[in-house]
């Protein structure tokens, strides 16, 4: 197997299709609701016509939820509001219909598929369809070692494009995406510093558990450590993943990428699914053009990336639970936006004024041409 390099995706992702997006456009402005009357659901249906590369719109009819699952050695630390080793627990959660993404694709109807790409656990609690894609269990502590090897890293970003190929070739037209991680947003928080170029102390928020100050400090110090081992491998985003990311995090980064490339469009959740925009980004310039940023988090990290990205979250309803619970609130205003879109009926065309019949002479005296002269004859 070769060795991946991800800055061959700038070449293989390209942006939606811009026509179609001007025909989506005019289409808008042929609508009985005046243009503007509709705010930011006018320019979700014309962003979902260009990725669709369909004037009008077709509905969302095949969205998914995609979990990836992790456990991170950095929770040892006490920087995480759970006790490390535990993803398993949140897993176990979703799969007993017991967490807030759980009842929610329950109520929106919309299917959740869970990859465990490195939980520490053992795989007999969790169902094989699960945990049969496992990179490695949990990833290493990254303030003092690297989260991935070499090998890891590669094998888990294939491993996230190999998902976005079989959802694209199953049916899929829109992703709902999140994580399920303990200590999952030290190492994204971490990503993005190293890559906004920015300290710790600016990116360290209290996570989806929520933490108290000591442990705050803590996370704090572990990104800046964390921060001194990724910045020497800034210039090659598989060596930065293997440093300071984790398998979760790896993985979903080939899947945004590989999703770009197959034109299915992501709504991204919290900072951990930011982080791996922003690593994405950075490979492939183009490749944010096919998400949404479905909700602002709270994460002072995932604000700063979404800002890099020039994302503009959907929603801001102080959601901090994760677990794609953000990105799945958001899903009905797509929907909604393609529904408007393609139902609503265009203007009638105005009739052109009938031109009006010229006079016959002969049936109007005063019509009739005045003589011109006496005729002698």
């Amino acid at each position: 197997m070769s060795r991946l390099n991800l800055d061959d995706f700038s070449e293989l992702i390209e942006r939606p299709d811009s026509g179609v997006r001007r025909d989506a456009e005019e289409r808008r402005e042929r609508l009985t609701v005046p243009p503007g009357a509709l705010g930011r659901l006018d320019e979700l249906g014309e962003w979902l016509s260009a990725a669709q590369a369909s004037v009008p719109v077709k509905p969302v009819g095949q969205p998914k939820v995609l979990l990836f699952a992790g456990d991170h050695g950095i929770a040892g630390l006490g920087v995480s509001g759970r006790a490390a080793g535990t993803a398993h627990l949140l897993v176990r959660a979703v799969l007993d219909g017991a967490s807030p993404v759980a009842v929610l694709a329950r109520t929106a109807g919309v299917p959740v598929r869970i990859v465990d790409a490195g939980l520490d656990c053992d795989p007999a609690l969790l169902p094989e369809e699960i945990v049969r894609h496992r990179v490695r269990r949990g990833s290493g502590r990254i303030d003092v070692e690297d989260a991935l090897s070499a090998d890891e890293a590669e094998r888990a970003v294939r491993l996230g494009m190999a998902l976005a190929d079989e959802e694209a070739d199953s049916g899929t037209d829109l992703i709902v995406l999140g994580d399920l991680s303990v200590g999952g947003t030290t190492p994204a928080s971490a990503l993005i510093a190293a890559l906004c170029g920015t300290d710790a102390s600016v990116v360290t928020g209290r996570g989806g558990a929520g933490i108290d100050d000591l442990a705050w400090m803590r996370k704090c110090a572990a990104i800046r450590d964390t921060l001194r081992r990724a910045r020497p491998v800034l210039g090659d985003q598989l060596e930065l993943l293997a440093a300071a990311g984790g398998a979760d995090l790896a993985a979903m980064t080939g899947f945004l990428l590989q999703s770009a490339v197959r034109r299915m469009p992501v709504i991204l959740d919290g900072v951990v699914s930011a982080a791996c925009a922003l690593v994405a980004q950075r490979a492939a310039f183009r490749a944010p053009d096919w998400w949404l940023a479905g909700q602002l988090s709270g994460e002072p990290a995932q604000a700063k990336a979404l800002d890099r990205m020039a994302l503009n979250p959907l929603l801001d309803h102080g959601v901090t639970v994760g677990e794609g619970t953000g990105a799945l609130l958001a899903l009905p205003i797509v929907r909604a936006a393609a529904a408007l879109a393609a139902e609503l009926p265009e203007k009638e065309k105005e009739k052109a004024p009938e031109a009006e019949a010229a006079p016959d002479p002969a049936s109007d005296p005063a019509s009739a041409p005045a003589p011109t002269g006496i005729d002698t004859d």
